[in-house]
């Protein structure tokens, strides 16, 4: 066993803060062109961390076997991707937002996650 499940949420919390950080800078930069491209820019960012936080939860839940353990984590990264992609719905089509500063947003967001596992100190 190379991690503990405490290194596991330790990174998975410091990859939630870091895209709330990142949800925010980018509903201010696109404040510029208007609140509604800020509220998609960060809305989408938003929908990352909580997928993240959501699949993290339930990957850590406890300590158990193999087999458990994968299924726990399938069964995260399903609702994951269910919030993210059902909050997209809900931010493109039926809030209808402008949809280059929400893929703005994935993008920045998607982009934490890059850093996170590479600057793991």
């Amino acid at each position: 066993m190379l991690n503990s499940l405490s290194v596991g949420r330790r990174l998975a919390l410091r990859l939630f803060m870091w895209q709330v950080a990142v949800a925010a800078l980018m509903g201010l930069a696109f404040l510029g062109l208007g609140w509604r491209y800020a509220l998609a820019a960060s809305l989408s960012a938003l929908l990352i961390a909580l997928g993240n936080a959501l699949m993290a939860a339930r990957t850590f839940s406890g300590l158990a076997g193999g087999g458990v353990m994968l299924g726990r984590l399938i069964a995260g990264m399903i609702l994951k991707w269910v919030v993210i992609v059902g909050g997209l719905l809900v931010v493109l089509v039926h809030w209808k937002l402008p949809p280059l500063a929400a893929l703005a947003g994935l993008a920045a967001a998607f982009a934490v996650n890059l850093l996170a596992f590479r600057f793991k100190g």
